[in-house]
């Protein structure tokens, strides 16, 4: 211990007096991470079960677009490179794709495709062989067919053709504003070989992709290691120099149930990032471990408290609008988070320029929701019928430690109004399954990824979508997404979300909370980084490709 004290004490001055970048890429060595999802093990392997997490889990997949990291702040650029799932539109290039473009007649999205990249040969799965157009083709038709697609998500496409060995069509019925989000960087877009579905592609042995690494080893609630694959097409360029990726001979995401155990693995060098830490541990964590490096950002998921609209009593928009003035949330932003939170960032993130409001921009009716008023919301419920309150069940992911300390706080305010919460706690598969399902009890106490401006709106607020707890749907409504789907222009979109996400909020379907902030940390041996999360949609591999570690560094601080 005493070794490392020391080296850190010496490398601190090395630390202030060094450009963060400002040495040659190293090859080697192993990146140790504790992912955004730390406490959560893969959901599947294989694309067709449309799990969201799968292109967390799934380095060794690649897609047609994704972020480009060259438009980043850490290289002068815009953008974090933290968002769920949004690339704005001049941050977007092609992965495996090399160009597109768009034709009117007939409408299409023509796609050049990279010559040269191969899979990797896998025994038992394939022998290596060219990536080629028929892959793109197999995977769209594959996942268009899919029994857990959702409804409606690629009814914008009338066909996909192959026109030579490097060039894919996507022939489109009408102009969709997630053409690209949705077959191109999307959740639900990674390009598989035929050869792998034969095998078995929900089997994590049969893993084989394009991507930067490929899965070699899955401990479930351990561990998922990702070794690097030699063959990788891609490069970064550094310093007027190119270098072929990755960088790094091994990932390994640990997944860690424990909270405390988390930080105390990031205080001993055992995980070099931790890329999600709540306030309270940060100070903490810069006492014991002073040269961590540290990215804060406003989270990119929304907290809620849903109620479903099509039970009683929560049918009654007075109902669900007492229940957000019942519980204070100036106070859970102060006192709960230590002012570590934004009192409004959801459904739109502050980050989706031009898509987002801000609250004082809004309509009285909505701050009324956002302003602590029990003697109001007693009085809506005498209105509604229910002078004494009522009892209903919600439950909690015991996953998350955040929800479980948050919802008593939550039934505590309501208490005050005589609303009683009986609180179920459940496992992560258990809980996500209720919802899919429709089963999910009154009351569902979850945190939903903002995605992008448009996904967030038609996820939540249409039916037939996955991630609608509340179950607030109209005819009405519905039409007007769909509309704003087939516009075209994308200062006409800002204007219809803004709009839109003005009557989702005005009804109530949730009890809205703050949304708290993030923080990453990283040790100063993990290079080429500055807390960029993902490239698409929860879409980590390019940045993972693009990190080095500097040996020499890690062990002159005694790791």
């Amino acid at each position: 211990m005493r070794s490392k004290i020391l080296g850190a004490a010496l490398l601190a001055s090395t630390l202030l007096a060094v450009p963060a970048q400002a040495q040659k890429p190293q090859y080697g060595g192993n990146l140790e991470v504790g992912t955004v999802n730390v406490t959560i093990s893969a959901l599947s392997f294989d694309p067709q079960d449309f799990a969201w997490k799968l292109n967390h889990d799934n380095l060794h997949y690649e897609t047609l677009f994704a972020g480009d990291l060259d438009k980043s702040i850490r290289r002068g650029g815009r953008y974090s490179f933290r968002p769920d799932a949004w690339l704005p539109s001049d941050a977007i290039r092609g992965e495996l794709a090399e160009s597109w473009e768009w034709q009117d007649n007939p409408l299409a999205v023509v796609v050049k495709l990279r010559r040269g990249i191969m899979w990797p040969a896998k025994q038992g799965v394939m022998e290596s062989r060219e990536f080629n157009a028929d892959d793109v083709v197999f995977s769209y038709n594959r996942q268009d067919k899919s029994p857990k697609k959702i409804p409606g998500y690629f009814d914008h496409v009338d066909r996909v053709e192959a026109k030579d060995r490097y060039t894919v069509v996507f022939y489109m019925k009408d102009f969709n504003a997630e053409w690209d989000y949705r077959f191109g960087w999307g959740y639900y877009s990674q390009i598989i070989p035929p050869e792998l579905v034969q095998a078995g592609a929900g089997n994590w042995r049969n893993a084989v992709g394009t991507g930067p690494f490929q899965l070699s080893e899955y401990v479930q609630g351990n561990s998922q290691v990702y070794a690097r694959n030699a063959i990788y097409w891609d490069t970064d360029t550094i310093d007027g120099q190119k270098y072929k990726l990755p960088f790094v001979d091994r990932v390994t995401y640990r997944i860690i149930r424990d909270e405390a155990t988390q930080h105390a693995a990031l205080r001993t060098g055992k995980l070099d990032i931790l890329e999600a830490i709540r306030w309270q541990a940060v100070d903490s964590l810069k006492k014991s471990a002073p040269q961590l490096q540290w990215a804060r950002w406003l989270a990119m998921s929304g907290i809620y408290l849903s109620m479903r609209t099509d039970t009683k009593p929560f049918d009654d928009i007075r109902v669900r609008r007492a229940l957000n003035m019942a519980v204070n949330k100036q106070e859970i932003v102060k006192e709960y988070y230590g002012g570590h939170a934004e009192l409004f960032a959801y459904p739109q993130h502050p980050e989706y320029v031009g898509y987002f409001e801000p609250l004082e921009s809004m309509p009285d009716s909505i701050k009324e929701l956002y302003t602590y008023n029990p003697a109001k919301a007693k009085q809506l419920l005498r209105e509604a019928g229910y002078p004494n309150g009522f009892t209903f069940r919600t439950q909690v992911c015991s996953c998350s430690p955040d929800h479980m300390d948050l919802l008593p706080l939550v039934a505590g305010y309501l208490e005050q109004i005589g609303v009683k919460i009986e609180i179920q706690p459940m496992e992560y598969g258990a809980f996500l399954s209720a919802m899919t399902t429709q089963k999910h009890a009154a009351g569902y106490f979850m945190n939903n990824g903002h995605t992008n401006p448009t996904t967030s709106i038609r996820k939540s607020f249409t039916p037939g979508q996955i991630w609608g707890p509340s179950m607030w749907f109209s005819e009405g409504y519905t039409a007007r997404v769909a509309e704003m789907y087939r516009t075209r222009d994308e200062d006409t979109r800002k204007r219809m979300i803004r709009d839109l996400t003005r009557e989702a909020l005005d009804a109530a379907p949730y009890i809205w909370l703050p949304t708290p902030y993030v923080h990453t940390a990283w040790w100063p041996w993990v290079k080429n980084y500055n807390g960029e999360l993902r490239v698409g949609a929860v879409k980590p591999g390019a940045v993972y490709a693009r990190i080095w570690i500097d040996q020499e560094m890690k062990k002159r601080m005694g790791y």
